[in-house]
């Protein structure tokens, strides 16, 4: 079973006989690892520069189908590169069955089409954020309360189709129910989209992101500071759903990640 907090990397670790950990229960298809290490410190995953905090803060992820390992490569202050290999714990994925939805929804007509790809456009774009923020260290808040109705990485059958897997967190709860941020961040997307409906990422710093959808009402704006446990929106059944709920997901820019993990449990 999964930790439900990820806990953090000391950086005493890295300077005892040159060695270095990072938080093993992040070592999983689709799991977030971040830490801390020396101020100073160089961090590489499979060869790419990751983005290091002055307090020596990083983050990074795994994608729901990563191999098995990965390399990360640590360059402590003053000191030589020191390569790591990392096991990455395989998973395997539930199936989930979804029927009802409105045709349109499952085989979108061509100006839906075009819709849809110019809107994820947008969402890779906000994504993609490279900022300096820390604020993804502190521990995460829960972003709603309800029942869990979808899980992370399941395989989606929609009206009997096989679609693309769930690369969120689904919360069912009633219409108008808050929805807070789980850290604070800066709000780089909030619009209305084709699947999402009433949708808003927020960015936590150094590629970490959140995504709250499906909500009824949204109550930040794009560019807008926000903080951990602030009311960002409501709770909805906008865009592609069956019922109202918070799809929530966690990102390291493309990489979707299992939010559930690094959040609180979830209370009704």
């Amino acid at each position: 079973m999964i930790r439900r907090r990820t806990a953090f990397a000391l950086p005493g670790l890295l300077l005892a006989r040159s060695a270095f950990a990072v938080p093993a229960a992040g070592l999983v298809q689709g799991g977030l690892v971040r830490g801390r290490f020396a101020p100073g410190t160089r961090l590489a995953l499979d060869g790419k520069p990751i983005r290091v905090g002055p307090g020596g803060e990083y983050a990074f992820g795994f994608g729901r189908d990563h191999s098995a390992e990965a390399t990360l490569t640590v360059t402590p202050p003053g000191g030589r590169p020191e390569a790591q290999r990392l096991a990455i714990a395989r998973r395997e994925w539930p199936m989930q069955r979804i029927s009802g939805l409105p045709p349109a929804q499952v085989t979108p007509d061509p100006d839906a089409l075009r819709r849809i790809n110019a809107e994820r456009e947008r969402l890779a774009a906000a994504r993609a954020v490279d900022s300096a923020r820390t604020d993804f260290i502190a521990d995460f808040l829960l972003p709603a309360h309800g029942r869990i109705s979808g899980v992370f990485g399941s395989q989606r059958i929609l009206n009997g189709e096989p679609r693309q897997p769930h690369y969120g967190f689904d919360i069912a709860a009633p219409t108008g129910t808050p929805i807070l941020a789980i850290a604070a961040g800066q709000v780089v997307l909030a619009a209305e989209f084709f699947f999402f409906g009433q949708l808003t990422v927020i960015d936590h710093g150094h590629g970490v992101n959140s995504l709250y959808a499906h909500q009824s009402a949204q109550h930040v704006a794009e560019g807008e500071r926000v903080g951990a446990g602030q009311r960002i929106g409501a709770v909805g059944a906008t865009g592609r759903v069956t019922g109202p709920h918070l799809h929530f997901g966690l990102s390291w820019y493309a990489t979707w990640l299992d939010a559930q993990p690094v959040l609180p449990p979830v209370t009704g």
